[in-house]
């Protein structure tokens, strides 16, 4: 067995990291308001109103996206559902996995649209794999990172994440293997928490020994609401948020990712990944079908996926592909059903918005610094072939920034801008839906957090003074501030 620690923190430093200590009271008039104008519809008015109470409250489609929009989803949602086989089959429309691969279908890591999950104690990972990359070792390379054409170095032999599954005939990769460490956090008011602090190993790897200096990173499969209007935020309102230098000096910067885009041929935004990795959901869907399940598309053309050349075996096996020009594995026709499915899967409503403590909880959120880089609203583009979307005031609850967050969370693994102590800010619309639609609660990259809770303990970095703050609140205070996260 190879292990990698993710990152080295002291017991000490978890336990002192939010003491730093000072009490923020919210008085009544602070928070009896109502909420904000639209407040009640996050993705304004293509919020679903379905009930929140059900686990497909992540699985319905785009208020007003009309009878041929409908038709579109329900097309995109049987692809984002459909088990690919092996090549050669009989059933040409969907053969093509792998050879190595770590799902079937889109459906089987992001089940019901939700979060993923770390595994559990003898389960294979499913929804939950590890990214592979080393340091640049040429001068070609390095230029090649600072073009922007790529985000990362992948790992000689094994490419750029681990898969844990093959093919018929073919061994895979290597199994990823994860035990935690428990380190304690006392609160303010003398409450303990104990945190999970997880490392990583790769069990069996299966094509001989990794490069001396590979550098992981686990990654959960994200839920997948409210991306179509995340996407159609404007460049400029995001890039206006990022205050690289910390002008203001208030300890929270915000970097925009730069990666290329394989559809326009330039560098542009990155806002979609765990790092902000990818710039558009065309683009992370066709990363997705390729290094998760082996599949070709016109963007990423290799029929073996994520296989290297040491991998003989795998790319040398039967694929998918049409005999025509430019025929890959997913078409571009399917490619793009899965677009506007991803881009339709609407936001439901909030639930409990003007309660007593939630409304309480909203005024903490706010004065202790989570909306710095949580930031609650922004207002859509532009979407001519989807005017559902175009123009709406959205609660997303993130800035789409890269943001330092500290040791405890980092990866020491960088992608395009993004150094290894850097996550873009996750949205938290939807956030207090996870149990219902996954059956979970587990949060951040790798689901370490097993709570809100304990993802805000984990906060370092940027985020250290709100995490200090939180753990300065009272009992009730912090009930109030988890209540108000949940109704989002």
């Amino acid at each position: 067995m190879i292990t990698y620690p993710i990152a080295a923190i002291s017991a000490t430093a978890i336990t002192s990291a939010c003491l730093a200590g000072y009490l923020v009271t919210a008085h009544a008039e602070q928070f009896a308001a109502a909420h904000e104008p639209g407040e009640l519809l996050p993705g304004g008015t293509a919020t679903t109103p379905g009930s929140t109470n059900h686990r497909d409250a992540f699985s319905r489609f785009s208020n007003d996206i009309g009878f041929e929009g409908e038709l579109r989803f329900r097309l995109g949602n049987a692809i984002f559902r459909k088990q690919w086989v092996s090549s050669p089959s009989s059933t040409q429309s969907s053969d093509g996995l792998g050879p190595l691969y770590n799902a079937r279908a889109c459906q089987n890591c992001h089940l019901k649209d939700g979060r993923g999950h770390p595994p559990a104690e003898g389960e294979a990972a499913v929804s939950m794999f590890l990214r592979l990359s080393i340091r640049p070792q040429t001068e070609d390379q390095v230029r090649t990172l600072a073009e922007h054409r790529m985000n990362v170095i992948p790992e000689p032999t094994y490419g750029g994440q681990l898969q844990n599954f093959a093919i018929q005939g073919h061994a895979p990769e290597g199994q990823m293997a994860i035990r935690y460490e428990d380190y304690p956090v006392t609160l303010g008011d003398g409450l303990n928490v104990t945190l999970r602090k997880p490392v990583y190993s790769i069990a069996t790897p299966g094509y001989g020994r990794l490069h001396a200096d590979t550098m992981l990173s686990p990654r959960v499969a994200p839920q997948m609401i409210g991306l179509g209007l995340l996407e159609a935020v404007p460049e400029a309102t995001i890039r206006a948020l990022a205050d690289p230098n910390d002008k203001d000096a208030n300890g929270i910067s915000g970097r925009a990712n730069e990666v290329w885009s394989h559809e326009t041929g330039r560098v542009k935004l990155g806002r979609f990944g765990w790092k902000g990795g990818n710039p558009s959901i065309r683009q992370q869907s066709a990363d997705a079908f390729n290094g998760d399940m082996g599949l070709s598309t016109s963007l990423f053309p290799s029929s073996s996926g994520d296989c290297r050349a040491a991998q003989s075996a795998c790319l040398a096996a039967p694929n998918g592909n049409s005999p025509k020009p430019h025929d890959p594995e997913v078409s571009d026709q399917l490619l793009d059903l899965v677009t506007f499915y991803a881009q339709n899967l609407a936001v439901p409503l909030r639930r409990s918005a003007g309660s007593e403590d939630v409304l309480q909880g909203k005024t903490i959120f706010n004065a202790i610094g989570c909306s710095s880089c949580h930031h609650p609203s922004m207002t859509t583009g532009e979407s001519p072939s989807q005017p559902h979307l175009s123009n709406q005031k959205i609660w997303p609850y993130t800035d789409l920034l890269l943001h330092d967050m500290g040791d405890g969370l980092a990866d020491n693994r960088p992608e395009g801008l993004a150094t290894g102590r850097e996550w873009r800010t996750a949205p938290l619309w939807g956030i207090g839906l996870t149990e219902t639609v996954s059956g979970h609660t587990f949060l951040l990259h790798d689901g370490r957090a097993r709570n809100v809770e304990e993802a805000i303990l984990w906060h370092g970095g940027e985020g250290q003074g709100a995490c200090d703050a939180y753990a300065a609140l009272t009992n009730a205070e912090r009930g109030a501030l988890i209540a108000f996260i949940n109704s989002l």
